[in-house]
Order: structure tokens, then sequence, then C-alpha cells
């Protein structure tokens, strides 16, 4: 059996004027998220875990923001095509560790939504998919609410 583990981190500019999507739903808020996509951070990092693990580059070699085709783009198509190129090469999804790092809003309430969203697009068990969250204490840019953060751990195996 081969077993990897990937990590992903990834940034992106909060502006008025954007939705804001979070493992694969619509969080109300007064900011959004900026990106080529629909600039769902939290999808984004799992799609680089998961492409790290198993050394097939990132999302902006699978997925370039030069490419007109991946405008405006949902992101749980991305990580759908990623989790179908993973199981073309054997692997299988362990779990799915994840932190979101904003300072507004809350996103306890909608946690529970992201987990079932990411488990489906996956094809997972709910239980292994963990979304934590939290503030930067306002400091920095996330404190400051200009930007949005999220890291990914995931184990996948290959028998």
């Amino acid at each position: 059996m081969d077993v990897r583990v990937g990590f992903g981190f990834d940034v992106h500019q909060l502006q008025q004027g954007y939705d804001l999507w979070l493992g694969g739903i619509q969080v109300p808020h007064e900011l959004g998220a900026v990106g080529h996509s629909d600039a769902d951070v939290l999808l984004h990092v799992i799609c680089d875990a998961l492409l790290g693990a198993t050394n097939n580059r990132d999302i902006g070699y699978h997925f370039p923001d030069t490419d007109p085709a991946y405008k405006g783009a949902d992101s749980k198509k991305l990580l759908l095509d990623v989790v179908s190129l993973l199981g073309e090469q054997g692997w299988k999804i362990g779990n799915i560790d994840t932190t979101i790092c904003a300072q507004r809003p809350k996103l306890s309430p909608h946690i529970d939504s992201m987990r079932a969203c990411i488990a489906q697009v996956c094809d997972i068990d709910e239980n292994r998919v963990s979304i934590k969250a939290t503030t930067t204490e306002k400091l920095g840019y996330v404190g400051r609410e200009e930007g949005i953060s999220a890291y990914a751990v995931v184990l996948v195996q290959r028998y």
C-alpha cells in the first residue's frame, strides 16, 4: 500500500461586490473573495493538497487563471476533476483536514453544509472531512478583512 500526505495553502483578497464561496456553498457576507474562478479558497486548498500528495503539480497548472474557460468557474467542478484524476491513478482519499482563517463572518453555522458538500464531491463519508475556522485576532490582512486564507492536509492511499 502507498500512503501519502499532501498540504495546501491559498489566499484570496476580499472586496465588496463579490460572492463569498467556501467549501462549495455561498456564505452570506458583505465581502466576497476575488479570483479568476469563484475564488472558493477552501476548495482550492483541498485541490492543491490532493494534487501535491499524488505528485500532480498544483491547481494553477491544471486550471490556469490565464484560461478563459475557468473564468467564474465553480470550484466544485475543479475539485471533482481533481478527484477524478486521482481515481484514474488509483488513489483514494483517506481524510481531509482543513482550517479557514477569516475575521468575519462567523463560519460555525456553515461548517456542516461545507462538510456535506465536500464529502459529496469527493465521494467520501462526511466523517472524513474536517473543517475548522479561526480568526487572526484582528492581526494582518485576515484581521483587517482584506483577505481570507485556508490550509488543508490530506491523506491519500493507493493499493
